[in-house]
């Protein structure tokens, strides 16, 4: 059985949920509070999991994995069920790109210790947090919505089943909304999430229906 470490608001924790229930695998959730305790994930137990101090982490067996792009990855080619990446190298190539327009560029400038530290080195209030979260959510998902316009019109990102693409796209406006980022003008990237959110995999994954879901 895999075990999981998670936390219901962490966008990297949400992918890797919608990533289990498409692929239709159980795990034992195990919750890493970010707050909480001065930080749970910041505990040298949890450091000898993972020693960034970040999750998600996946154990199986003597496996351990952190980084949810890679945990997404092993789970497509190793667990049954849809392929959450297609076969085609180039058009593969496209969708780990546009993934990774959110979490390696987008995600990372609104993470938690990216804005403790604003906050603590530079004094940022909250109208500061948002408006810097503000600014490069929007960046990148006008970013997003441009690669989408370029391609043929489908029901998910990259054709009509949901992949990688869309995965990595639905927590990224869940916290734009959080951040309170207009995005209306992104008439694809509003869509293709309606679309998602409507599917019983991304709804059972959003972090509101978590079992350490806090409003």
């Amino acid at each position: 059985m895999i075990r999981f470490h998670g936390y219901f608001r962490s966008s990297s924790a949400y992918r890797c949920r919608i990533a289990f229930n498409l692929k239709g695998v159980e795990y034992d959730f195990t919750s890493v509070h970010l707050r909480k305790d001065g930080g749970q994930q910041k505990t040298p137990g949890y450091r000898a999991l993972n020693p960034q101090a970040l999750v998600p982490t996946l154990e199986e067996g003597d496996l351990r994995l952190t980084q949810s792009l890679a945990i997404i990855e092993w789970l497509d080619e190793v667990k049954p069920g849809p392929k959450l990446l297609p076969d085609d190298a180039g058009l593969r190539a496209q969708v780990r790109a546009f993934a990774q327009v959110i979490a390696c560029d987008v995600h990372p400038l609104q993470n938690l210790r990216v804005l403790d530290y604003l906050k603590a080195e530079f004094g940022a209030d909250q109208a500061a947090l948002d408006a810097w979260c503000g600014r490069w959510i929007h960046d990148g998902l006008a970013a997003c919505e441009a690669l989408l316009a370029a391609r043929p019109e489908s029901e998910f990102c990259f054709g009509d089943t949901p992949g990688l693409a869309d995965i990595c796209l639905i927590p990224q406006v869940f916290s734009a909304a959080r951040f309170k980022v207009d995005i209306s003008d992104l008439t694809r990237v509003s869509r293709i999430t309606q679309t998602c959110n409507a599917l019983p995999a991304f709804a059972d994954a959003h972090p509101k229906n978590q079992p350490d879901w806090e409003a």
